[in-house]
C-alpha cells in the first residue's frame, strides 16, 4: 500500500508588479520564496520599466486578465499563503479582494502596501490607498508598511517608535488586520525598529543599521520572506523573526549592481547548501 503524504506546504501566490531590473516586485518575490525554500506562483499586476536609478513607466495589466491568473493558479496548484505586493489601482484591489474570497478564502494573506518606489515614484492610485485601508487590511493576516505608507494608511504621524506603535494599534485594533509590522528603515537613527502587534501583544525588533546603497526591494523581499515561512507553517511572529535575519543577510550579500538603489543578494542561503 502506498504511503499517505501530508498536504504540501510552501506554495506562496506573489501577486504585485513586475520589475524589470530584478531587484523589487515579482522578481525579488520569486527569488526570496525559492531561496527559502518554497514554491513561488505569480498573478502580475503590472509590468514597470525600472532599474537601480528610478520608475520611468507603469502599464497596468488588466483586471481581467489579473483575476484569470489568479483562479488558474489556485485551481490547479493551490497555495498556502498569498503575498500582496504592487496593486496600482482602486480597481485592481477589489479584483484582488474579489478573486481571495471567491478562490482562496482562509488562505492567509500578508499585505505589503506598495505605495511609492525607492526612487520616488508613484505605484498606487490616491483612491486605492482607502480600498486597501478599508477592504483589504481587515482580511490581511499581517501587513508590513513602511513609515510612510503606514502614515498614509493610520493618519498618524510615524517618525519614532512611539508613531510606529499607534499606527500598528491603529492597522490591528482599528482597520482589523491579523497582526501589523510598521517597519522603521525610514526613520533616521543607528538602530532600525520594526514593530510587531498582534492579538498577542507588541514586539520590537532591533538592527544595527547597515551602511550600503543596497535598498532596492527590501520591503518586497521581507514581505514575501515572511510569506514563503508562512505558508511552510510558521506562525506570523516567527515568520517576521526569520524573515528579518534573511533579509539582513540579503543585504550584506548584496553582488554591487547598478548605479542607484542596489539590489540585494537573494540566493545567499543557496551558498551555504
Amino acid at each position: 500500500m502506498a504511503q499517505a503524504h501530508a498536504k504540501p506546504k510552501g506554495r506562496v501566490l506573489i501577486i504585485a508588479g513586475s520589475d524589470s531590473g530584478g531587484g523589487a516586485g515579482i522578481q525579488a518575490d520569486i527569488k526570496t520564496v525559492t531561496a527559502l525554500g518554497g514554491y513561488a506562483m505569480t498573478a502580475i499586476t503590472a509590468v514597470t520599466v525600472q532599474n537601480t536609478l528610478g520608475v520611468t513607466g507603469v502599464h497596468a495589466v488588466p483586471v481581467d486578465i489579473v483575476k484569470a491568473q489568479i483562479e488558474v493558479v489556485m485551481g490547479d496548484l493551490g497555495a498556502d499563503t498569498w503575498k500582496l505586493g504592487m496593486l496600482g489601482s482602486a480597481d485592481h484591489v477589489r479584483t484582488v479582494l474579489d478573486a481571495w474570497h471567491a478562490f482562496g478564502a482562509g488562505v492567509p494573506i500578508v499585505l505589503d502596501p506598495v505605495m511609492i518606489a525607492k526612487g520616488g515614484a508613484s505605484l498606487l492610485a490616491q483612491d486605492a490607498i482607502e480600498v486597501i485601508r478599508e477592504q483589504l487590511v481587515p482580511v490581511a493576516a499581517i501587513v508590513t508598511p513602511n513609515a510612510p505608507e503606514a502614515e498614509a494608511l493610520t493618519g498618524v504621524e510615524v517618525r519614532d517608535l512611539d508613531g510606529q506603535m499607534n499606527a500598528a494599534e491603529i492597522l490591528v485594533e482599528q482597520l482589523g488586520a491579523y497582526s501589523a509590522l510598521v517597519k522603521g528603515g525610514h526613520i533616521e537613527g543607528e538602530i532600525v525598529r520594526d514593530v510587531l502587534l498582534t492579538r498577542e501583544g507588541y514586539r520590537v525588533f532591533e538592527t544595527p543599521r547597515i551602511d550600503t546603497r543596497a535598498t532596492h526591494g527590501t520591503g518586497c523581499t521581507l514581505a514575501s520572506a515572511i510569506a514563503a515561512y508562512n505558508a511552510q507553517g510558521t506562525d506570523i511572529p516567527n515568520s517576521v523573526e526569520k524573515g528579518r535575519a534573511y533579509l539582513m543577510e540579503s543585504i550584506r550579500n548584496a553582488p554591487g549592481f547598478g548605479q542607484g538603489h542596489q539590489p540585494l543578494g537573494h540566493a545567499w542561503p543557496c551558498k551555504l547548501a
